[in-house]
């Protein structure tokens, strides 16, 4: 039987922050700088973005020790993992603390945190982003075991996961090889082989027009199906197409210009990408959903389709000579840009015939399907491997408390 005791009595939680991102002298520094979006790895090593210590001295940022647990008590409420490095975190983070040495197995903490993360997520409140208070956190009753106990516990779970996470490493080299072959499948289809073509530049045949510069405190997250969606670069997939959840659905809030709202099958590209990896900076996707406002941090696409079909277009925007060229050119250190004038710099290459790049255009879809149909069955049994091991977990520690 276990002893319950608070967590604040038994923890010090540290909060974060973030230096100025209008001063160039906090960034790039040598201390590892956590947000939420460094969080999808269970044993944190590598960063996005650092900070120097002109920046951390600036900010409320705090550097937490490595071997400790950070957990997300804002975005991305409710995960957690382990720092192999000392790091500076935000202020959507705290840094859990174990207040004597010797008492609580960090190993332990992890997997706890991970057991009542739904519990975290359920707490969660506010009205456009879900968060937690430092003193429910406080609160939280925690399983003071034996520390002998507490590493029993952790090495039964580590043999445990340790096999189901060969299986879901496995089957995430298969989604990342089916990745590679649609990307492959899509340059070399595209990259205009064959005496009847013609080469192009993009400016020469369509425009890209910059949306309305939406006041953020206009728009929030709502399921208000009356209100318009303001469409977000958060509201773009990596395969070209756009999403849309209880999460990323933002809608206006006030009167609006009916001219910004998009038509079906409009054409669009992100010209704004929040993350430096600028996975999304330049990628396209056709407006499928309907009531969809045209934010300023979108382009969208206008082109009569005399010389060069936005079907093909549409793929042409994903190959990589063209993400390339658009990352290179791209401007900004945190939020990196483009711009119309950037993207329509670029040339294409294509059958002169309309009839043949629409062919391709099917091709590459019929094909790339085959792959979207298998990865959906490789992220379910992943899904299903990770179902498997909350409930090992859970059972765990529930057998303890009983």
């Amino acid at each position: 039987m276990w002893k319950p005791v608070k967590l604040g009595d038994v923890c010090d939680l540290v909060g974060g922050g973030t230096p100025s991102k209008k001063n160039d002298d906090y960034y790039d520094g040598d201390i590892p700088w956590a947000t939420v979006r460094d969080m999808n790895v269970e044993e944190l090593t590598v960063t996005e973005h650092k900070i120097t210590e002109l920046g951390l001295k600036n900010s409320s940022s705090k550097v937490i020790p490595a071997n400790n647990v950070i957990i997300a008590s804002r975005v991305g409420l409710g995960k957690v993992c382990i720092l192999r490095q000392d790091t500076a975190i935000n202020q959507d983070l705290r840094g859990v603390i174990p207040k004597r040495e010797n008492e609580i197995d960090k190993g332990f903490l992890f997997y706890w945190f991970n057991g009542i993360a739904n519990k975290i997520i359920g707490a969660g409140r506010g009205a456009t982003v879900q968060g937690v208070t430092l003193p429910f956190l406080h609160s939280l009753s925690f399983p003071l075991l034996p520390l002998a106990e507490q590493q029993r516990i952790v090495a039964k779970l580590d043999a445990a996961f340790a096999e189901i996470d060969g299986v879901i490493g496995q089957t995430e080299k298969k989604i990342h090889h089916a990745k590679l072959l649609m990307q492959r499948t899509i340059d070399e289809s595209i990259k205009g082989q064959g005496s009847d073509m013609l080469k192009v530049q993009l400016d020469e045949f369509c425009d890209i027009k910059h949306g309305f510069a939406f006041d953020g405190k206009s728009f929030s997250v709502s399921d208000d199906e009356s209100k318009p969606i303001v469409l977000t670069p958060g509201n773009f997939a990596e395969n070209g197409t756009t999403k849309f959840n209880d999460k990323n659905t933002k809608r206006l809030q006030i009167e609006y210009n009916k001219k910004l709202l998009f038509s079906s099958d409009d054409l669009v590209v992100v010209m704004t990408d929040l993350s430096s990896k600028m996975l999304l900076l330049g990628k396209p996707a056709f407006i499928k959903q309907s009531n969809i406002l045209h934010n300023q941090r979108i382009g969208l696409v206008k082109n009569n389709e005399q010389i060069i079909v936005n079907d093909y277009l549409y793929f042409y925007f994903r190959t990589t000579n063209y993400l390339n060229e658009i990352k290179k050119t791209a401007s900004g250190t945190m939020v990196r840009h483009t711009a119309p004038k950037r993207i329509l710099k670029n040339t294409i290459t294509a059958p002169k015939s309309l009839s043949e790049q629409r062919a391709i255009s099917t091709k590459i879809t019929m094909s790339l399907s085959k792959s979207e149909n298998l990865i959906d069955i490789y992220k379910t049994k992943i899904s299903n491997l990770l179902s498997l091991k909350s409930a090992t977990l859970v059972h765990e520690l529930q057998s303890e408390a009983a």
